[in-house]
């Protein structure tokens, strides 16, 4: 009488994509002594891998790949002539670089970093017509993200001083004549750029349903 073997009480699977009986063949691989054998076997398995992902053979280092997994799944343990390097489990569970995180405290945190970069090219400029533009553009912008922060309506006078300060003195718009963009204005077009589209109710959705359904079929 034949005892069931349940895959829970079966060796995990280290890579499952290929399945047991590849594990298995692996597995007796690294037990068989003679080494030209063991070659000749490694190099069967790594075929039978490779036909079980056909589709990938025109990936760069198809073989390499194949290869390689063929050492991981017999836990490095399989002692083989391979064509390219062997893997070792240092770099296989080596860790990446740690990445380094920009770190900027902006005076004024509410303004963002990307204000910073905006005025440090700006100042970079030749004086006209179009560093104006792109000063106000700036003051502008640093009203809206101001009032982000604060609700309330913002004072002008407020975000020059700050663009004044945060230019070290290059950009001075607190003797001019033109206001910015009225608070209410700024938080209107914030709205209508976050607002949602409305979803349709149960009722219409069904008829566009049924009114798409006609056009495509010719009928219900």
């Amino acid at each position: 009488m034949t005892t069931l073997e349940y895959n829970t009480e079966r060796p995990h699977l280290i890579i499952p994509e290929y399945g047991r009986h590849i594990q298995k063949m692996i597995e007796k691989a690294v037990l068989l002594k003679d080494r030209d054998t063991r070659n000749k076997t490694a190099r069967s398995i790594v075929a039978v891998m490779g036909n079980l992902f056909p589709h990938l053979r025109d990936v760069p280092d198809f073989q390499h790949k194949l290869w390689d997994q063929l050492f991981i799944m017999s836990n490095f343990q399989l002692d083989v002539d391979s064509p390219y390097e062997k893997p070792t489990p240092s770099t296989l569970h080596k860790h990446p670089e740690r990445l380094r995180y920009p770190q900027a405290h902006p005076r004024y945190r509410f303004y963002g970093n990307v204000i910073i970069r905006m005025i440090n090219t700006c100042v970079n400029w030749e004086k006209g017509d179009l560093r104006e533009a792109l000063e106000y553009s700036i003051a502008n912008h640093m009203k809206k993200c101001f009032l982000t922060w604060n609700k309330e309506s913002v004072d002008d006078s407020v975000v020059f001083e700050h663009l004044y300060e945060l230019s070290n003195g290059q950009i001075d718009l607190r003797k001019a004549n033109e206001d910015l963009t009225n608070s209410r204005d700024l938080i209107r077009t914030k709205q209508n750029l976050t607002k949602r589209t409305p979803q349709p109710q149960p009722q219409q959705a069904k008829r566009i349903f049924s009114t798409n359904k006609k056009n495509n079929n010719g009928r219900f």
